[in-house]
C-alpha cells in the first residue's frame, strides 16, 4: 500500500476539489481516500495525471535543425535532416520528458523509423523504453503508400528543383512503400511482439492524403476483425482540406465512413479544417478528435474549431504532437493555451472548465487505451496521479478561498510537478524521473546527434531548394489532386 498526502485534490473532470486528503494506492488503483489533518502540511496538489493523445516519440526540436516558422508541408521533409539514433535511447528520452511533464498516457504515432535494425526489433526497443520510464503508450504503426512529397503527383514539384537537388530528393524521400497487405501484416506482427505491460498497438495510417483507398480499406477490415484501434491525421492544414475536397467531392468523412474508418475505435489527430457536418458525423460515430493547439500554431496550420466541436457533441482530447509552443514538453501550458483560445468571449462560455479537464485528463485515455476508466481520483480508479508543488503555486496568494483549479489554470507549469504515479508506480519523484537517468540520456543523445549530423549533409543541402519549391507549388493553389 502506497499513501500520498494532499493539501488539495482536484478529483476529476468536473473540477471538484477536496482538501486535506490521504490517498491510498494498491494494485495499480486508488484503494481509498480519507480526510487527514496531516495532509494539510504536505504542500501538495494532487490531480489525475495528464494524457498526450497525439505524439510521435520525437526528441529533436525544430530550432535544433533550422526548421522553425515554416508550414507543415515544408516542415515534414526537413525531418530528414535528423540522423538515425539508437531507438531505445531516443524513445527513452522522449518518454522520460513526457513523464517529467506529468504525462502518464501517450499516443506514439511512430512515423520516424530509425531504421538501424529490423522494424520489430525497433518496436521492441521503443516498448522497452516506455516500460523502463513507466508510462503507458499506444504504439501506432505508421501505414502509408502514396504522395511522398505533395498531395498528388510530384513531377511538377521535382521540375522546380536543380538536377542535383532533384536526384537527392528523389532518392531520399520517394522510396517505394511496402505493399498494402505487408503493411497490415506488420501491424499485427508488431502487436504480437510488443503488446502488453502498459503497451498497446494501433493501426496508424498517416492520413487519407498519404494512404490509398486500398490501404485504408484493408486497415478498416483488419482493425474490425482484431478489435484494434486506429489513429490517423485528419485535415491538419488548408492544403489538405483543398486536396480532400477535390479528391472526394462527396465528402472525405463520408468516404472514410463508407470504408469503416469513422467509429468509436478511431481517433483523428488535428481536425483543424473540419466542417460542422463532418463534426456531427464524428460525434454520431463516437470517434475522438485530438487537437494539437501549439503544433497547429507553430506549423501555420490554423486554430482548430474546438468550440464548434464541443457544440456538435464531439469527444475532444489534447495532443502535443512533439511541437510545443516553446519547444518544451509542457502539457500544463498546452491546456492553458487551449482554454484561453476556446473558452469563449465576454460572458459566453464555449469551453467550460469541465470540458477542459475532460480534454486533458479523460478523453485521451479513451483514444489511447480504449477505456473510459481514469481521469478521476476515486476508489477503484487507475492510480495515475500527478502531484504538484502547491506551496510554490500559492506562495504569494492573498485570498485562500481561490479555487485550486483557478490557480492551476493561471500559473501551473511543468516546473511545479513533483510526483507522477502510473498504475501506482512512482515514475517521477521530486521532479526527477525514477526509471531512467534522463539528464544523462539527454547528454548522450545530443552528443550522438552532433557526431552523426554529417550523415544527413546531402539531403540538408537540397532542403532549401525543396522548401522554396514547395512554397511556390502550394502558393499557386493549382496543385493536382489524385
Amino acid at each position: 500500500m502506497t499513501t500520498l498526502d494532499a493539501a488539495e485534490v482536484i478529483a476529476g473532470p468536473d473540477g471538484a476539489t477536496l482538501a486535506d486528503r490521504t490517498i491510498m494506492l494498491a494494485d495499480g488503483r486508488v484503494a481509498a481516500m480519507a480526510p487527514s489533518a496531516a495532509a494539510a502540511r504536505s504542500g501538495r496538489l494532487v490531480m489525475p495525471a495528464l494524457v498526450n493523445a497525439h505524439d510521435h516519440a520525437r526528441v529533436v526540436r525544430s530550432s535544433q535543425i533550422g526548421n522553425v516558422d515554416v508550414a507543415l508541408e515544408a516542415w515534414l521533409p526537413h525531418l530528414a535532416a535528423i540522423p538515425a539514433v539508437d531507438p531505445w535511447l531516443t524513445a527513452a528520452v522522449a518518454f522520460g520528458r513526457s513523464a517529467r511533464a506529468g504525462i502518464a498516457v501517450e499516443m506514439a504515432h511512430y512515423t520516424r523509423v530509425q531504421g538501424l535494425t529490423a522494424y520489430l526489433d525497433e518496436a521492441r526497443a521503443v516498448a522497452k523504453a516506455a516500460r523502463d520510464v513507466g508510462i503507458r503508450i499506444a504504439f501506432a504503426v505508421q501505414c502509408r503508400d502514396r504522395n511522398p512529397l505533395v498531395y498528388g503527383p510530384h513531377g511538377d514539384l521535382l521540375r522546380r528543383l536543380s538536377p542535383s537537388a532533384c536526384a537527392c530528393v528523389t532518392e531520399k524521400l520517394t522510396r517505394a512503400p511496402l505493399p498494402a497487405a505487408d503493411q497490415i501484416a506488420l501491424v499485427e506482427a508488431t502487436a504480437a511482439a510488443i503488446a502488453g505491460e502498459g503497451v498497446t498497438v494501433q493501426y496508424g495510417p498517416a492520413g487519407p492524403q498519404w494512404c490509398s483507398d486500398d490501404l485504408l480499406g484493408r486497415i478498416a477490415q483488419s482493425a474490425a476483425a482484431h478489435g484494434r484501434r486506429v489513429h490517423m491525421h485528419l485535415l491538419e492544414s488548408r492544403y489538405q482540406r483543398a486536396w480532400a475536397d477535390a479528391t472526394y467531392p462527396h465528402g472525405l468523412l463520408n468516404h472514410l465512413d463508407a470504408l469503416g474508418l469513422v467509429n468509436e475505435r478511431i481517433s483523428f489527430a488535428h481536425g483543424t479544417w473540419l466542417r460542422p457536418d463532418e463534426m456531427e458525423l464524428i460525434a454520431a460515430r463516437d470517434a475522438t478528435i485530438v487537437v494539437n493547439t501549439s503544433s497547429n500554431l507553430v506549423l501555420r496550420s490554423g486554430v482548430a474549431p474546438v468550440a464548434e466541436m464541443l457544440k456538435r457533441g464531439c469527444r475532444v482530447a489534447m495532443g502535443l504532437d512533439g511541437v510545443a509552443l516553446d519547444e518544451q514538453e509542457d502539457p500544463l501550458a498546452e491546456l492553458q493555451l487551449a482554454y484561453l483560445l476556446h473558452k469563449g468571449e465576454g460572458f459566453s462560455t464555449a469551453m467550460s472548465r469541465g470540458d477542459l479537464l475532460a480534454f486533458a485528463l479523460r478523453n485521451g485515455r479513451f483514444a489511447v487505451l480504449g477505456e473510459d476508466a481514469g481521469g478521476t481520483i476515486a476508489p477503484g480508479a487507475p492510480a495515475d496521479l500527478l502531484g504538484l508543488d502547491w506551496d510554490a503555486l500559492t506562495a504569494d496568494r492573498l485570498d485562500d478561498t481561490v479555487p485550486p483549479l483557478e490557480t492551476l489554470l493561471a500559473r501551473a507549469r511543468r516546473c511545479h510537478i513533483k510526483e507522477l504515479y502510473v498504475a501506482g508506480r512512482q515514475v517521477v519523484r521530486d521532479g526527477t524521473v525514477t526509471g531512467v537517468d534522463l539528464p544523462a540520456l539527454e547528454t548522450e543523445l545530443l552528443a550522438i546527434l552532433k557526431a552523426r549530423f554529417g550523415t544527413t549533409s546531402e539531403i540538408r543541402g537540397a532542403l532549401p531548394e525543396l522548401r522554396a519549391a514547395l512554397a511556390g507549388y502550394y502558393a499557386a493553389d493549382t496543385f493536382i489532386c489524385s
